[in-house]
């Protein structure tokens, strides 16, 4: 469906859980963060209906996220059945890779639709130092695993200045050697991310195209975002950015997010929520549930407010206060709920 900005929502990002095995720096403190307790975390069923309540509502693209969702039990069931799901024409998983050799298999039996793999760095030490506990072997094998099985790879690489900066060109020649699509997300002002500098989509293109030629704008569609993918000269695979800052894209942005506990995010930087579980164990229906998902997605703000994270308000495409009736903004009236917790977002 459209929101009230015309823009076409039907990508939907769940987090499953809140756990990961790795302590990234730029995620997680060394220490880790408290966990969700169980009893707050969506179930697999309330998950598999929500999920139908969206593709009621016009979604047809899934993200299974975490945390890292391989650590959660029975995740590979819930991807079957979410396949299931008439109007669901897409499921895909972004991992660490630490148990990707595990689950590949059952992954695959599950027809998981395509597997994003966040790696920052192709130094076996420097991955160690990142992730704070885990090994590069293990997660190349899981990539390498996935290629040779046929399914749709993607790695996620955060280009950080200081870090990682002098390796980006190794790490878009992935895509030289293998049918993978390397993809450069821009850091985000949030949470322990805001102690770091990104480089730029601009610098890196500058970078890359010194290197490896002119890097053409792919125009039919690639992924199931907003993320923008260019092709290099003798590359089998593809180069893409996703740069929310210096490449705002609301103006196509086409996804929401739910928290592994319920709680529906608009966009990153909306303040406000709704928790969809809550709703569902109070008693709503299927219905209700469908029109409630309809509701907020005509509300998707405009754009979010990176750096300043201000509440949104009408100037930014979101009511700061809703009145009463019966228009989208009324009817969710009563369960807005403010959040300054920016963490455990799903990668």
């Amino acid at each position: 469906m459209k929101d009230q900005y015309q823009r076409v929502v039907d990508y939907i990002r769940i987090s499953v859980t809140d756990r990961c095995n790795y302590r990234c720096q730029y995620c997680m403190p060394r220490e880790g963060v408290e966990p969700m307790p169980h009893s707050e975390v969506m179930t697999y069923d309330e998950i598999l209906r929500l999920v139908k309540a969206a593709a009621g509502a016009g979604i047809t693209k899934v993200k299974i996220t975490g945390g890292e969702p391989l650590v959660r039990k029975g995740v590979c069931g819930l991807i079957r059945n979410i396949r299931l799901v008439p109007g669901i024409e897409s499921v895909t998983v972004t991992t660490n890779g630490a148990l990707l050799c595990r689950f590949l298999p059952e992954l695959a039996a599950a027809g998981v639709s395509g597997i994003n793999i966040s790696l920052d760095t192709l130094d076996k030490d420097k991955f160690h130092r990142l992730t704070r506990r885990g090994e590069f072997s293990e997660v190349w094998e899981g990539i390498r695993q996935t290629i040779l099985a046929g399914i749709p790879v993607k790695v996620n690489c955060v280009p950080m200045v200081g870090i990682n900066e002098d390796e980006l060109v190794d790490m878009a020649a992935l895509a030289w050697k293998y049918p993978i699509t390397v993809r450069f997300i821009e850091m985000m002002p949030i949470g322990l991310g805001s102690g770091y500098t990104a480089v730029t989509q601009d610098e890196i293109k500058k970078l890359l195209e010194a290197q490896f030629g002119y890097m053409e704008l792919v125009k039919e569609s690639v992924g199931n975002g907003p993320a923008v993918y260019y092709q290099l000269p003798e590359f089998r695979g593809k180069i893409g950015f996703i740069s929310a800052l210096s490449r705002k894209f609301c103006r196509s942005c086409n996804r929401i997010r739910v928290k592994a506990d319920g709680t529906l995010k608009l966009c990153l930087n909306y303040e406000g929520h709704i928790n969809l579980k809550q709703e569902m164990r109070n008693g709503i229906d299927d219905r209700e549930l469908q029109q409630l998902l309809q509701d907020c997605i005509y509300m998707k703000p405009k754009c979010h407010d990176f750096p300043s994270r201000a509440w949104p308000t009408a100037e930014n495409g979101v009511p700061g206060i809703f009145g009463n009736g019966n228009s989208p903004e009324e009817r969710v009236k009563g369960i807005l709920q403010e959040t300054h917790n920016m963490a455990q977002i799903g990668g």
